[in-house]
């Protein structure tokens, strides 16, 4: 196995906090029929449950909620260790609350076993996990990816198992209502001309016209010309993802953003010899969703759930749209006290407005894209190259 290393982050995503862009990743495709989807999730699930202790990151969340379900039920088929479910708890942070959420998937499972790790400040972007985190690696993408530390610890000499990915297989595309009305299962209206014309047109167009519409989407910190920058990447992104169905899924499995994080996450397992698995990430399971018949093509978040999960899951949790935010453990002591002493130096001045990061890192409610700037910043000054 070649060894990971850090994500490669260019300068102006560490001052906006995005990563934008695709890369070429290998894909698994025999040329033949596909499995049906659960199936591929499956088979993606087994190697982890086959090197125990196998546990699931769990959060409540539908992604988390799925694997998990989906490893318990092989699991309980195969004879298999069942899978653990490890979750970090914030008792003491607002909106971080999932218990309700989470005691209702474990009791619909009927697992007995489920890790829960209690914290207060210690998963703060500069606390001390995070330093050790950003120390050992440099810096890693996303800026919480130091949240997987306690949760690989868990899982020692086995494999964790993460609902990474589902958001972006699993959800609604921009191109969805246009499929609709192709197969079927919408009535044509006049603007669906325009929908159409639009996916035939070249990458470009769509960006263009994507910036003109502009969907508010901001950079507060940053210089203006900066921004720009960051904004034409945004939409050309955007513009990027393919309308066809059959395409859409491995173009999801090629964007920056989900890779860099696989890589970051595979460096924090191998401190404790876990293997840090992604289901939803596989080739198999893009591949078996690409060639879903029309007939079973999805075009809401909440009808993929059903679809696959309808039968493990309790259906508050498919329709489920709320997420807790965890912005108040990550920005916590250790931030706070490190901002207070910034002197302003660290960043770029050509990309970063000082003053005005200065004053978004001093609200009550920091943006949270700013982070991975703040973790640059520290290491910067902790004497580590990034």
């Amino acid at each position: 196995m070649t060894p990971a290393t850090a994500p490669v982050l260019t300068p102006l995503e560490i001052a906006s906090g995005v990563v934008l862009g695709v890369e070429e990743v290998p894909h698994d495709d025999t040329g033949g029929p596909a499995p049906d989807p659960l199936a591929a999730l499956e088979a993606a699930i087994r190697a982890g449950l086959e090197r125990p202790p196998c546990l699931v990151s769990f959060s409540g969340g539908r992604d988390s909620s799925a694997v998990l379900a989906v490893a318990t039920r092989l699991a309980e088929r195969e004879g298999l260790p069942l899978p653990i479910p490890v979750t970090n708890a914030f008792p003491g942070a607002a909106g971080t609350d999932e218990a309700a959420w989470q005691q209702e998937v474990v009791r619909r499972l009927g697992l007995g076993d489920w890790v829960v790790n209690r914290f207060d400040d210690e998963l703060d972007v500069v606390g001390p996990l995070a330093a050790e985190a950003l120390r050992d690696h440099g810096l890693l993408w996303p800026f919480n990816a130091h949240f997987a530390v306690p949760l690989v610890a868990a899982a020692a000499g086995g494999t964790l198992l993460t609902g990474l990915g589902g958001d972006e297989l699993l959800g609604a595309s921009q191109w969805g209502r246009l499929d609709a009305v192709v197969s079927r299962r919408a009535r044509p209206a006049p603007r669906d001309l325009l929908r159409a014309g639009l996916a035939l047109a070249p990458t470009s167009v769509r960006a263009a016209r994507a910036a003109r519409r502009e969907d508010g989407t901001s950079f507060p910190w940053l210089v203006p010309a900066a921004e720009r920058r960051v904004l034409a990447a945004w939409w050309r992104q955007s513009a990027g993802e393919p309308a066809r169905w059959t395409r859409r899924f491995r173009w999801v499995q090629s964007v920056r953003y989900l890779r860099a994080t696989v890589r970051s996450l595979e460096l924090i397992g191998r401190k404790d010899d876990v293997v840090v698995a992604h289901p939803f990430t596989s080739s198999a399971f893009a591949n078996a969703l690409a060639q879903l018949p029309r007939g079973r093509r999805f075009h809401s978040r909440a009808e993929a759930m059903r679809s696959l999960f309808g039968q493990l899951l309790p259906e508050a949790v498919l329709a489920r749209v709320s997420k807790a935010s965890f912005d108040a453990a990550f920005f916590n002591r250790h931030s706070r006290a490190f901002v207070a002493r910034w002197d302003g130096e660290g960043t770029d001045p050509d990309l970063v407005d000082r003053d005005r990061l200065r004053g978004i890192w001093q609200s009550e409610s920091p943006d949270a894209r700013s982070f991975l700037l703040l973790q640059h910043v520290w290491l910067r000054k902790a004497g580590k190259t990034v």
